[in-house]
């Protein structure tokens, strides 16, 4: 009857799980009509199980969104809370990438990954956007818990993703979930 219910409003676009150790994880847009036609949804969402290949808790085990492949830094201003159990931290920053968190590397055991949740709105809008990045990355009990709330400076229509941490590769066995959120369709 054309009306969605409350369970077929997001619908499951890709899946990735990586068989090696990978530098970025892309998604884009089919423009072909079918479900990987990011044209007839709302709003992106990326789900995230991962873990760097560093060596040591550092720069690379930050993981990061970029949209449409834009790298310059002034397009994604945002405000960062985070903390570790014993500190608290929050802060602004400008940066090329949507933060998603810091998360396990090569320096703990081998079965601790982190999760994320980034959600970007009004995709195909032609205004700027905004995202919400959530994500908690355990360290054998030292890890950390971020949110990150982003302004995409991007007018043009979301069309790729490209999901990686800031040095270092994706390690063997992290996955990647895409989704799409529909319009409601109310009576």
């Amino acid at each position: 009857d054309g009306v969605l219910t409350d369970g077929e409003a997001w619908v499951g676009i890709a899946t990735t799980t990586l068989a090696s150790d990978t530098a970025t994880v892309t998604f884009t847009s089919t423009d072909d009509g079918q479900v990987g036609d990011w044209s007839q949804y709302m709003d992106l969402v990326v789900v995230g199980y991962c873990r760097a290949t560093g060596t040591t808790y550092s720069g690379d085990s930050y993981f990061a969104i970029r949209a449409n492949n834009e790298t310059s830094a002034s397009l994604y201003p945002s405000q960062w809370l985070s903390g570790d159990g014993s500190s608290a931290t929050a802060f602004t920053h400008t940066n090329n990438y949507i933060m998603c968190g810091r998360f396990a590397d090569a320096s703990v055991a081998s079965n601790v990954f982190g999760s994320f949740v980034c959600h970007l709105f009004d995709i195909n809008s032609g205004k700027y956007k905004a995202a919400i990045a959530m994500g908690a990355g355990d360290r054998d009990g030292g890890g950390q818990v971020h949110l990150d709330a982003s302004t995409v400076k991007i007018q043009a229509a979301i069309t790729e993703l490209d999901c990686q941490f800031i040095s270092g590769d994706c390690l063997a066995g992290s996955s990647f979930s895409l989704f799409g959120v529909l319009p409601r369709m109310v009576a």
